[in-house]
C-alpha cells in the first residue's frame, strides 16, 4: 500500500511518514468495512474511471483520506477526515489548492447524492466509493457494514439501512460517469432492492453508512 501511496504523494520522508499513519488507521480493528481492503477497491475503481476526472491526483488523494477517521459518526467522520488531509498534505509538498480541493472531495463522501453536475473529480470520488454496490462482493459488504453498527439494536439498525438504501435507490442515476453507469448501476440497484425487500421495511431510525 505505501507504494501505491508513494506513487501520488511521492517519496519524502515526510509524505512516507503520512502515508504509514494513513495505512495504520485504515487498519484499525473496529473497522470491518472501512479498512484497506475498502481502501484498495475504491483506488481500483478509480483507475477505471480516472479519464473522467479533472485532477486524477487529488482524487486519488482523496480516496486515501476518505475514511481515514472512521469512528462510526457520518458526517463527523468525513469532516475529520478533511481536516486530517488539510493538515498533513502540506507536509508531503502538496499545493495549497490541491489540499483545499481533496478536502472538498472527502466532505463530498458523506452525501453522495451532493455531487453537482460538472463536479468530474467528485463524480469519479463518489462512483467508486460506491462501486461495490454493483460487484461481486455485495452480501459480505452488507455483513460488514452490519458488523461495524453491532453496537445498534436490530430494529434501529433495519430502519436506518432501509432508509439508506431507499435514498440511494430514489436518485435517477445512482452512478454520474458513464464507465461507472455502464459497469454497476444495473447491478447495484437489483443487489439493493434485494437487500431492502429483506429488511422490515420500517423507516427512520439510525442511519448506517454507506
Amino acid at each position: 500500500m505505501l507504494k501505491a501511496w508513494a506513487g501520488v504523494a511521492g517519496e519524502s520522508r515526510a509524505a512516507l511518514a503520512v502515508g504509514a499513519e494513513l495505512v495504520a488507521r485504515w487498519s484499525e480493528p473496529h473497522r470491518r468495512y472501512h479498512d484497506l481492503a475498502h481502501l484498495r477497491a475504491v483506488l481500483s475503481a478509480v483507475g477505471l474511471l480516472e479519464g473522467s476526472a479533472a485532477d486524477p491526483v487529488a482524487v486519488r488523494l482523496a480516496a486515501w483520506f476518505h475514511d481515514a477517521v472512521y469512528d462510526g459518526r457520518p458526517g463527523w467522520d468525513e469532516e475529520r477526515s478533511a481536516q486530517l488531509a488539510q493538515a498533513r498534505l502540506p507536509r508531503c509538498g502538496v499545493p495549497p489548492s490541491r489540499v483545499a480541493e481533496v478536502a472538498r472531495l472527502v466532505r463530498l463522501t458523506a452525501a453522495h447524492d451532493t455531487v453537482t453536475t460538472g463536479d468530474r473529480d467528485g463524480a469519479v470520488l463518489c462512483d467508486a466509493d460506491l462501486a461495490v454496490l454493483g460487484g461481486d462482493g455485495y452480501a459480505a459488504y452488507a455483513r460488514a457494514i452490519r458488523q461495524e453498527y453491532a453496537h445498534v439494536p436490530d430494529d434501529l439498525f433495519r430502519r436506518g439501512r432501509a432508509q439508506v438504501l431507499r435514498r440511494l435507490l430514489a436518485v435517477p442515476e445512482l452512478y454520474r460517469t458513464p464507465a461507472a453507469r455502464e459497469l454497476w448501476e444495473e447491478r447495484a440497484r437489483a443487489a439493493m432492492a434485494r437487500e431492502l425487500a429483506e429488511l422490515s421495511g420500517a423507516c427512520g431510525g439510525a442511519a448506517p453508512r454507506r
